[in-house]
């Protein structure tokens, strides 16, 4: 019995994509909440969409696909500013309109530019595939990034929650803004190649929302939300092994599922709770001409 439980652990692809796994885990989970704060859910969808023109792009001109991905996600970023502040659309309609369109444009040009590229692990990744060098890779850019966010958690946490106030502070509330995205650009171009661009928004937003019903204080709401990405990343990497089904879509309903039992189980926040708090409502009074 214990050698089947670990029997995943003898391969190496196994050990690569756990350890990928938590990385981008941990990553997302500490953006996400921001994200959850910022009312920016919609945001890293938009973005993870829009990296694929950059992707084909870059794939044409030889260079580095993430060089690709990371420009075409900063642009949908500013695009979608740029309309929101010169048009009187709002900000969730622009991020659909330009993420759309977008992706549209990069399905068009990934179907008629000859590669080798499958289109399959661009969107749903490839998490046993990832590479040693891929590895270390991924583990740079999610050390820069923690670093950078948690080195300024405080300004970024005061532009999220209340940009008026962060303002008459003196903080630069859009270079905080535009740093956010750049650094959201960046884990999605992290997180691409295990979990794919349609996945990644589940990673983006699912740990912060599951830790905002579980906390009041944004310190263990990191904490929370990491330890459910983290716990949850490495469950769904095990599991997929012995039910034979892809890892990050695994990865992905684990954390789901975490997410409902916190909805309704939560100490303070969840629905079970509330209810039993709920007093039952007075017995109706008979009717009586008094009461007509």
């Amino acid at each position: 019995m214990i050698e089947t439980l670990l029997e995943p652990l003898r391969f190496g692809f196994m050990q690569q994509a756990l350890a990928v796994g938590a990385l981008i885990a941990a990553v997302g989970a500490v953006l996400s909440c921001f994200l959850v704060l910022r009312g920016w859910s919609l945001m890293g969808d938009a973005i993870s969409h829009a990296v694929l023109p950059g992707i084909v792009l870059a794939y044409i001109a030889g260079i580095p696909l993430a060089i690709g991905a990371f420009a075409s996600g900063l642009f949908c970023a500013v695009a979608t500013g740029w309309v929101k502040a010169n048009s009187r659309i709002k900000e969730d309609t622009v991020m659909g309109v330009v993420f759309t369109g977008l992706f549209a444009f990069g399905l068009v040009l990934f179907s008629k530019t000859p590669s080798d590229l499958h289109l399959d692990h661009i969107l749903f990744g490839n998490i046993l595939g990832i590479s040693a060098a891929q590895l270390w890779e991924t583990g740079i850019i999610s050390a820069v990034v923690l670093v950078v966010i948690l080195t300024l958690r405080k300004d970024l946490l005061l532009v999220c929650f209340d940009p008026t106030h962060a303002r008459a502070l003196g903080q630069s509330v859009r270079g905080l803004t535009y740093l956010l995205l750049i650094l959201l650009s960046i884990a999605i171009v992290a997180a691409m190649k295990a979990v794919g661009l349609i996945l990644v928004i589940a990673v983006l937003v699912t740990p912060g929302a599951t830790a905002l019903l579980l906390t009041q204080r944004f310190d263990r709401m990191l904490l929370v939300a990491v330890l459910v990405a983290v716990a949850s990343a490495l469950t769904g990497v095990y599991i997929s092994y012995f039910i034979d089904g892809a890892p990050a879509a695994c990865i992905v309903l684990v954390q789901a599922l975490v997410f409902v039992a916190a909805l309704f189980f939560a100490p303070r926040r969840g629905l079970l709770r509330r209810r039993a708090e709920t007093p039952l409502a007075p017995p109706a009074s008979p009717a009586t001409p008094a009461n007509l």
